[in-house]
């Protein structure tokens, strides 16, 4: 399934790149797709004794530009006769030099490797949580010494079964397809995850005559509604990618009560997931609500790799450049 046309691959100087770039490098490759690398450094303010924009500060941004492209060109140079790379190198602020690339060029996809600060525990660092939260297009944060190839996938889904927004079917059709052709692709395990809970149903004593039968039926009567929504989702996918492909694939299907932010990390540890797919765009219309607590709670746990879908329509606050 042919996925992306243009895709963005960020240099990410603060950790290991081979294996990051050989699988962007794979991904072009299977989807016919043109690959742009690109890197930011920071402006050069003028210090004591330099002129502001003066000629000493533009010849050191030089010099640092040109130090950063030869240091591309060497992390290319193996896949050159392979692929054609646009190479570009950008001065400001990393996370807003990536989203106006995005804006400017269309890219539809961003690869990036992990920041990793070694001084805090979590996975993805300043940069990485900006581009979750404000990125137009998926992005895909790989871990260090990302494997070759993906054993198991995580796709995980969020949906209401009294409601039937469209931007929501939408985001859960973008995030099982991706998924399941990453897993094809790589002949991985597909997880399906949709967690639920009856927080509710607690109450029930407050009401009925039997408190204990009456809390048992509202639960049974919400997984019956979140499991009708997920089967919807899957005869979804089944037609996305063909009956033949769904029973190759044959998703593991995981229809799990409870906290989202405490079941889906630890179901991605027990499972030694490689990568989770998941939507990141909270549900509420509050302007400022970029990623959902959620999600940010779910991503703040996870030591795997992340692909991260916005739903089509999704508007970055980063202004395009006039």
């Amino acid at each position: 399934m042919k996925l992306f046309n243009n895709l963005l691959y960020v240099f990410e100087q603060s950790t290991a790149q081979d294996t990051a770039i050989a699988r962007a490098v794979s991904l072009a490759q299977n989807n016919q797709a043109r690959l742009t690398i690109i890197d930011v450094i920071p402006e050069q303010k003028a210090k004591i004794g330099m002129p502001p924009g003066g000629p000493v500060s533009n010849d050191l941004t030089a010099a640092m530009i040109a130090q950063r492209r030869q240091m591309l060109k060497s992390l290319i140079a193996p896949y050159t006769t392979q692929l054609d790379f646009g190479i570009e190198i950008l001065v400001g602020i990393k996370f807003l030099e990536v989203i106006r690339a995005v804006q400017r060029n269309d890219y539809d996809l961003v690869i990036k490797p992990a920041e990793n600060p070694d001084w805090v525990e979590r996975l993805f660092g300043s940069d990485d949580m900006h581009l979750l939260r404000k990125c137009p297009c998926p992005i895909w944060l790989m871990k260090p010494h990302e494997k070759s190839n993906y054993e198991r996938i995580v796709a995980a889904v969020d949906f209401d079964p009294d409601e039937t927004e469209s931007d929501e079917q939408a985001l859960n059709q973008l995030i099982l397809g991706m998924s399941s052709s990453l897993a094809l692709s790589d002949f991985a395990q597909l997880h399906l995850v949709h967690v639920w809970d009856v927080p509710e149903a607690g109450f029930a004593s407050l009401w009925a005559d039997n408190p204990k039968a009456a809390e048992m039926n509202m639960i049974e009567a919400v997984r019956l509604q979140h499991k009708a929504g997920m089967d919807t989702l899957i005869r979804m996918l089944s037609e996305q990618i063909s009956a033949d492909a769904y029973k190759y694939l044959t998703p593991r299907v995981h229809l799990l009560k409870g906290s989202a932010q405490k079941v889906i990390p630890a179901l991605v540890k027990e499972l030694k997931v490689d990568l989770v797919v998941m939507g990141t765009v909270a549900r509420t219309g509050i302007p400022g609500f970029i990623i959902g607590n959620t999600a940010e709670a779910i991503l703040d746990q996870l030591q795997c790799s992340v692909l991260a879908v916005k739903p089509p329509g999704f508007v970055s606050p980063v202004p395009r450049e006039s």
